[in-house]
Protein backbone atom coordinates (compact mmCIF):
# COMPACT_ATOMS: atom_id res chain seq x y z
CA UNK A 1 0.00 0.00 0.00
CA UNK A 2 3.02 2.61 1.18
CA UNK A 3 4.48 1.38 -2.21
CA UNK A 4 1.68 2.68 -4.40
CA UNK A 5 0.82 5.96 -2.42
CA UNK A 6 4.78 6.78 -3.08
CA UNK A 7 4.13 5.93 -6.88
CA UNK A 8 0.87 8.05 -6.84
CA UNK A 9 2.84 10.88 -5.32
CA UNK A 10 5.75 10.67 -8.06
CA UNK A 11 3.45 10.95 -10.55
CA UNK A 12 1.10 13.72 -9.07
CA UNK A 13 5.18 15.78 -8.83
CA UNK A 14 6.29 14.70 -12.28
CA UNK A 15 3.16 16.62 -13.63
CA UNK A 16 3.24 19.63 -11.78
CA UNK A 17 6.63 20.24 -12.59
CA UNK A 18 6.29 19.66 -16.41
CA UNK A 19 3.76 21.94 -15.96
CA UNK A 20 5.38 24.76 -14.10
CA UNK A 21 7.99 23.95 -17.39
CA UNK A 22 5.39 24.46 -19.99
CA UNK A 23 4.43 28.53 -19.23
CA UNK A 24 1.64 30.26 -19.53
CA UNK A 25 -1.01 28.56 -21.73
CA UNK A 26 -0.89 31.72 -24.46
CA UNK A 27 2.65 32.20 -24.69
CA UNK A 28 4.16 32.17 -28.57
CA UNK A 29 6.25 29.34 -29.08
CA UNK A 30 10.21 30.85 -30.01
CA UNK A 31 9.98 31.74 -33.95
CA UNK A 32 12.13 29.61 -36.25
CA UNK A 33 14.53 31.51 -38.67
CA UNK A 34 11.53 30.76 -41.40
CA UNK A 35 8.67 31.94 -38.68
CA UNK A 36 11.11 35.18 -38.28
CA UNK A 37 9.51 37.95 -40.09
CA UNK A 38 12.66 40.27 -38.94
CA UNK A 39 14.87 37.35 -40.14
CA UNK A 40 17.89 37.27 -42.18
CA UNK A 41 17.03 35.89 -45.85
CA UNK A 42 20.34 36.74 -47.31
CA UNK A 43 19.83 40.11 -48.50
CA UNK A 44 19.50 41.67 -44.84
CA UNK A 45 15.80 41.86 -44.16
CA UNK A 46 12.93 39.17 -44.82
CA UNK A 47 11.77 41.61 -47.78
CA UNK A 48 14.57 40.50 -49.94
CA UNK A 49 15.45 43.30 -52.30
CA UNK A 50 13.01 46.27 -52.54
CA UNK A 51 15.06 48.49 -54.31
CA UNK A 52 16.76 48.51 -58.06
CA UNK A 53 19.82 50.56 -58.79
CA UNK A 54 21.72 51.06 -62.25
CA UNK A 55 25.04 53.22 -62.35
CA UNK A 56 27.10 54.11 -65.02
CA UNK A 57 30.36 56.05 -65.68
CA UNK A 58 31.66 56.95 -69.11
CA UNK A 59 35.30 57.86 -70.01
CA UNK A 60 37.23 58.30 -73.28
CA UNK A 61 40.33 59.45 -71.70
CA UNK A 62 42.29 56.51 -72.87
CA UNK A 63 41.66 57.63 -76.81
CA UNK A 64 44.94 58.46 -78.72
CA UNK A 65 46.28 60.44 -81.21
CA UNK A 66 47.50 59.01 -84.23
CA UNK A 67 51.54 59.23 -84.48
CA UNK A 68 54.15 58.29 -86.94
CA UNK A 69 53.04 55.00 -88.13
CA UNK A 70 50.46 54.51 -85.55
CA UNK A 71 46.60 55.56 -86.49
CA UNK A 72 44.15 57.07 -83.91
CA UNK A 73 42.88 55.05 -80.74
CA UNK A 74 39.05 55.66 -79.58
CA UNK A 75 38.76 53.94 -76.37
CA UNK A 76 35.33 53.57 -74.37
CA UNK A 77 35.58 52.66 -70.71
CA UNK A 78 31.99 52.28 -69.77
CA UNK A 79 31.97 50.88 -65.86
CA UNK A 80 28.69 49.25 -64.76
CA UNK A 81 27.01 48.57 -61.87
CA UNK A 82 23.57 47.17 -61.47
CA UNK A 83 22.72 47.04 -57.53
CA UNK A 84 19.62 44.92 -55.69
CA UNK A 85 19.06 46.60 -51.96
CA UNK A 86 16.95 45.65 -49.08
CA UNK A 87 14.65 47.92 -46.75
CA UNK A 88 17.90 48.57 -44.46
CA UNK A 89 19.99 50.24 -47.11
CA UNK A 90 22.27 47.09 -47.69
CA UNK A 91 23.54 45.60 -51.04
CA UNK A 92 21.55 42.46 -51.14
CA UNK A 93 23.15 42.07 -55.04
CA UNK A 94 25.74 43.51 -57.08
CA UNK A 95 26.89 42.86 -60.40
CA UNK A 96 29.95 45.37 -61.40
CA UNK A 97 31.17 45.47 -65.36
CA UNK A 98 33.44 47.14 -67.75
CA UNK A 99 32.67 47.05 -71.45
CA UNK A 100 36.65 48.67 -72.34
CA UNK A 101 36.29 49.48 -75.85
CA UNK A 102 38.45 50.45 -78.85
CA UNK A 103 38.19 51.43 -82.21
CA UNK A 104 41.35 51.46 -84.24
CA UNK A 105 42.52 53.20 -87.55
CA UNK A 106 45.39 53.01 -89.64
CA UNK A 107 47.71 56.20 -90.44
CA UNK A 108 45.46 57.29 -92.69
CA UNK A 109 42.20 57.23 -91.14
CA UNK A 110 40.57 54.09 -91.94
CA UNK A 111 39.25 52.17 -89.46
CA UNK A 112 40.75 48.93 -88.89
CA UNK A 113 38.06 47.09 -86.10
CA UNK A 114 35.78 44.83 -87.68
CA UNK A 115 32.31 47.21 -87.63
CA UNK A 116 30.32 43.69 -86.66
CA UNK A 117 32.55 42.27 -84.47
CA UNK A 118 31.52 40.98 -81.05
CA UNK A 119 32.46 43.06 -78.30
CA UNK A 120 33.01 41.72 -74.64
CA UNK A 121 33.42 43.51 -71.47
CA UNK A 122 36.07 42.41 -69.09
CA UNK A 123 34.22 39.64 -66.91
CA UNK A 124 33.04 38.19 -70.38
CA UNK A 125 36.60 38.23 -71.96
CA UNK A 126 37.52 36.18 -68.70
CA UNK A 127 41.30 34.81 -68.44
CA UNK A 128 41.51 36.69 -71.96
CA UNK A 129 42.33 40.03 -70.42
CA UNK A 130 45.04 39.48 -69.15
CA UNK A 131 45.74 40.79 -66.20
CA UNK A 132 46.90 38.18 -63.80
CA UNK A 133 50.17 37.91 -64.57
CA UNK A 134 50.36 41.65 -63.73
CA UNK A 135 48.32 41.59 -60.78
CA UNK A 136 50.95 40.85 -58.03
CA UNK A 137 47.94 37.91 -56.94
CA UNK A 138 47.60 35.85 -59.47
CA UNK A 139 44.32 36.73 -59.91
CA UNK A 140 41.96 38.39 -63.21
CA UNK A 141 40.04 40.67 -63.06
CA UNK A 142 36.93 39.36 -63.37
CA UNK A 143 38.13 37.15 -60.27
CA UNK A 144 38.86 40.60 -58.20
CA UNK A 145 35.63 42.19 -58.86
CA UNK A 146 34.02 39.30 -57.63
CA UNK A 147 35.80 39.38 -54.31
CA UNK A 148 35.08 43.20 -54.08
CA UNK A 149 31.26 42.35 -54.91
CA UNK A 150 31.29 39.64 -52.06
CA UNK A 151 32.99 42.44 -49.78
CA UNK A 152 30.32 44.97 -50.47
CA UNK A 153 27.68 42.52 -49.86
CA UNK A 154 25.50 43.22 -46.38
CA UNK A 155 27.13 46.92 -46.41
CA UNK A 156 25.48 50.48 -47.31
CA UNK A 157 26.49 52.74 -49.61
CA UNK A 158 28.07 54.69 -46.87
CA UNK A 159 30.02 51.94 -45.30
CA UNK A 160 31.17 51.07 -49.02
CA UNK A 161 32.33 54.77 -49.29
CA UNK A 162 34.21 54.56 -46.10
CA UNK A 163 36.60 51.30 -47.65
CA UNK A 164 40.00 52.70 -46.50
CA UNK A 165 42.36 52.36 -49.68
CA UNK A 166 46.24 53.24 -50.78
CA UNK A 167 47.85 54.84 -53.58
CA UNK A 168 50.01 52.60 -54.89
CA UNK A 169 51.06 54.77 -57.96
CA UNK A 170 49.78 57.57 -60.97
CA UNK A 171 47.81 54.12 -62.27
CA UNK A 172 46.11 52.54 -59.17
CA UNK A 173 45.31 55.98 -56.72
CA UNK A 174 42.72 53.83 -54.75
CA UNK A 175 43.85 50.08 -54.32
CA UNK A 176 42.00 48.26 -51.31
CA UNK A 177 43.80 48.86 -48.05
CA UNK A 178 40.93 46.58 -46.06
CA UNK A 179 42.24 43.73 -44.48
CA UNK A 180 39.44 41.31 -46.27
CA UNK A 181 40.55 43.03 -49.16
CA UNK A 182 44.51 43.33 -49.55
CA UNK A 183 45.22 39.95 -50.63
CA UNK A 184 42.17 39.29 -53.07
CA UNK A 185 42.17 43.11 -54.74
CA UNK A 186 44.89 45.24 -56.24
CA UNK A 187 42.83 46.99 -58.86
CA UNK A 188 42.01 50.80 -57.95
CA UNK A 189 37.84 50.48 -56.93
CA UNK A 190 37.05 54.47 -56.86
CA UNK A 191 35.30 54.27 -59.98
CA UNK A 192 33.56 50.90 -58.84
CA UNK A 193 32.39 52.47 -55.43
CA UNK A 194 31.01 55.22 -57.82
CA UNK A 195 28.83 53.43 -59.99
CA UNK A 196 27.12 51.65 -56.63
CA UNK A 197 26.85 55.14 -55.47
CA UNK A 198 25.37 56.55 -57.95
CA UNK A 199 23.05 52.90 -58.26
CA UNK A 200 22.01 53.81 -55.16
CA UNK A 201 20.88 57.59 -55.72
CA UNK A 202 18.96 56.76 -58.60
CA UNK A 203 17.61 53.19 -57.39
CA UNK A 204 13.88 52.72 -58.13
CA UNK A 205 11.42 50.58 -55.64
CA UNK A 206 10.71 47.27 -56.50
CA UNK A 207 8.00 44.53 -55.51
CA UNK A 208 10.29 42.29 -53.68
CA UNK A 209 13.06 40.35 -55.30
CA UNK A 210 15.20 37.28 -55.39
CA UNK A 211 17.84 38.37 -57.35
CA UNK A 212 19.50 41.39 -59.77
CA UNK A 213 21.51 40.88 -62.92
CA UNK A 214 22.79 43.19 -65.42
CA UNK A 215 22.86 42.69 -69.16
CA UNK A 216 24.98 44.59 -71.48
CA UNK A 217 25.50 44.42 -75.35
CA UNK A 218 28.33 46.88 -77.50
CA UNK A 219 28.55 47.94 -80.58
CA UNK A 220 30.86 50.07 -82.87
CA UNK A 221 28.58 49.55 -86.24
CA UNK A 222 28.12 53.05 -86.77
CA UNK A 223 31.83 54.08 -86.10
CA UNK A 224 33.71 55.90 -89.63
CA UNK A 225 36.99 55.76 -90.98
CA UNK A 226 38.24 59.66 -91.94
CA UNK A 227 36.38 60.67 -95.32
CA UNK A 228 37.30 63.53 -97.47
CA UNK A 229 38.06 66.54 -95.08
CA UNK A 230 36.43 65.05 -92.10
CA UNK A 231 38.52 62.95 -89.68
CA UNK A 232 37.19 59.47 -88.15
CA UNK A 233 34.28 59.12 -86.12
CA UNK A 234 34.20 56.40 -83.45
CA UNK A 235 30.70 55.63 -82.25
CA UNK A 236 30.26 53.36 -79.07
CA UNK A 237 26.75 52.52 -78.61
CA UNK A 238 27.14 50.31 -74.81
CA UNK A 239 23.23 48.97 -73.68
CA UNK A 240 22.64 48.39 -70.06
CA UNK A 241 19.80 46.70 -68.73
CA UNK A 242 19.46 46.31 -64.70
CA UNK A 243 16.82 43.31 -64.00
CA UNK A 244 15.67 42.85 -60.22
CA UNK A 245 13.73 38.87 -61.03
CA UNK A 246 11.30 37.68 -58.27
CA UNK A 247 11.05 34.07 -57.17
CA UNK A 248 8.93 32.66 -59.68
CA UNK A 249 11.33 34.26 -62.32
CA UNK A 250 9.14 37.32 -63.44
CA UNK A 251 10.81 40.70 -64.01
CA UNK A 252 10.01 43.16 -61.14
CA UNK A 253 11.20 45.97 -62.06
CA UNK A 254 14.06 46.78 -65.01
CA UNK A 255 16.01 49.66 -66.08
CA UNK A 256 17.27 49.99 -69.28
CA UNK A 257 19.88 52.77 -71.02
CA UNK A 258 22.53 53.16 -73.62
CA UNK A 259 25.70 55.43 -73.21
CA UNK A 260 26.06 56.17 -77.33
CA UNK A 261 29.60 57.90 -77.17
CA UNK A 262 31.15 59.41 -80.29
CA UNK A 263 35.11 59.57 -80.31
CA UNK A 264 36.11 62.66 -82.92
CA UNK A 265 39.70 63.19 -84.74
CA UNK A 266 40.39 65.55 -87.27
CA UNK A 267 41.57 64.43 -90.45
CA UNK A 268 45.36 64.28 -89.05
CA UNK A 269 44.27 61.40 -86.83
CA UNK A 270 44.12 64.07 -83.33
CA UNK A 271 41.39 63.91 -81.20
CA UNK A 272 38.71 66.35 -81.09
CA UNK A 273 36.47 65.36 -78.78
CA UNK A 274 37.32 66.58 -74.95
CA UNK A 275 39.01 63.39 -73.52
CA UNK A 276 37.89 64.91 -69.92
CA UNK A 277 34.68 65.79 -70.51
CA UNK A 278 31.55 64.60 -68.75
CA UNK A 279 30.12 61.87 -70.74
CA UNK A 280 25.81 60.90 -70.93
CA UNK A 281 23.64 58.19 -71.50
CA UNK A 282 20.79 58.80 -73.22
CA UNK A 283 18.46 58.66 -69.85
CA UNK A 284 20.84 61.44 -68.31
CA UNK A 285 20.58 63.58 -71.56
CA UNK A 286 17.18 63.90 -71.41
CA UNK A 287 15.38 66.33 -73.85
CA UNK A 288 18.42 67.05 -74.46
CA UNK A 289 18.46 63.53 -76.85
CA UNK A 290 16.54 65.59 -79.40
CA UNK A 291 14.70 62.33 -80.27
CA UNK A 292 11.04 64.04 -79.43
CA UNK A 293 10.60 65.57 -83.36
CA UNK A 294 11.22 62.72 -85.04
CA UNK A 295 9.86 59.69 -82.60
CA UNK A 296 6.32 60.32 -84.09
CA UNK A 297 4.72 60.02 -80.78
CA UNK A 298 6.38 63.48 -79.35
CA UNK A 299 8.08 61.26 -76.97
CA UNK A 300 11.80 61.10 -75.43
CA UNK A 301 14.19 58.55 -75.73
CA UNK A 302 13.99 58.16 -71.83
CA UNK A 303 10.02 58.58 -72.04
CA UNK A 304 10.36 55.68 -74.53
CA UNK A 305 12.75 53.46 -72.38
CA UNK A 306 10.38 53.81 -69.49
CA UNK A 307 7.70 52.64 -71.00
CA UNK A 308 8.96 49.59 -72.67
CA UNK A 309 10.78 49.02 -68.50
CA UNK A 310 7.01 49.56 -67.27
CA UNK A 311 5.60 47.01 -70.18
CA UNK A 312 8.37 44.17 -69.08
CA UNK A 313 7.41 44.01 -65.05
CA UNK A 314 5.13 41.32 -64.26
CA UNK A 315 6.77 39.16 -67.19
CA UNK A 316 8.98 36.38 -67.79
CA UNK A 317 11.98 36.53 -69.85
CA UNK A 318 9.96 34.51 -72.74
CA UNK A 319 7.45 36.55 -72.53
CA UNK A 320 9.85 39.55 -73.08
CA UNK A 321 11.81 37.91 -76.02
CA UNK A 322 8.06 37.13 -77.50
CA UNK A 323 7.05 40.54 -77.84
CA UNK A 324 5.50 40.77 -81.60
CA UNK A 325 7.79 43.43 -83.46
CA UNK A 326 7.53 45.26 -87.18
CA UNK A 327 10.13 46.36 -89.29
CA UNK A 328 9.17 50.21 -89.79
CA UNK A 329 12.91 50.46 -91.79
CA UNK A 330 16.51 49.26 -91.89
CA UNK A 331 16.95 51.20 -89.05
CA UNK A 332 13.81 49.87 -87.04
CA UNK A 333 13.47 46.89 -87.53
CA UNK A 334 11.98 45.74 -84.53
CA UNK A 335 9.60 48.16 -83.42
CA UNK A 336 6.53 46.75 -80.82
CA UNK A 337 3.91 45.91 -82.57
CA UNK A 338 2.03 44.85 -79.31
CA UNK A 339 -1.18 47.08 -78.75
CA UNK A 340 0.01 48.09 -75.04
CA UNK A 341 3.16 49.52 -76.64
CA UNK A 342 2.34 50.95 -80.14
CA UNK A 343 1.44 54.38 -78.96
CA UNK A 344 4.16 54.94 -76.27
CA UNK A 345 7.37 53.13 -77.76
CA UNK A 346 8.81 54.15 -81.44
CA UNK A 347 12.27 53.22 -81.15
CA UNK A 348 13.76 49.60 -82.48
CA UNK A 349 14.29 47.23 -79.50
CA UNK A 350 15.91 44.13 -80.17
CA UNK A 351 18.93 45.31 -78.28
CA UNK A 352 16.85 46.10 -75.59
CA UNK A 353 15.38 43.23 -75.18
CA UNK A 354 18.72 41.15 -75.95
CA UNK A 355 20.40 42.96 -72.64
CA UNK A 356 17.29 42.20 -70.54
CA UNK A 357 17.98 38.55 -71.38
CA UNK A 358 21.53 38.54 -70.48
CA UNK A 359 20.38 40.14 -66.97
CA UNK A 360 18.01 37.18 -66.43
CA UNK A 361 21.04 34.93 -67.76
CA UNK A 362 23.76 36.68 -64.91
CA UNK A 363 21.16 37.43 -62.13
CA UNK A 364 22.69 36.42 -58.70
Amino acid sequence: MKKIISITLLLALAVAVFAGCAGPKNASPTPTPSQNNGSDNGSGSAEGIVKLGLGQLVSIASSKNAEGDNGAVAQVDTIIAAVGFDKDGKVASVTIDNAQTRVNYDKEGNMTSDPSAELKTKVELGDDYGMKARSGIGKEWFEQIAELEKWMVGKTVDEIKGMKTKEVDAGHPAVPDDPELTSLVTISIQDYIAVVVEAWEKAVDVASAEKVGLGINVSIAKSKGADGENGPVAQVDTVMAATAITSDNKTAGTLIDNAQIKVTFDKAGQLTSDPAAELKTKVELGDAYGMKGNSGINKEWFEQIAELGSWMKGKTIDEIKNMKTKEVDAAHPAVPDDPDLTSLVTISVQDYIAAVSESFDRAK
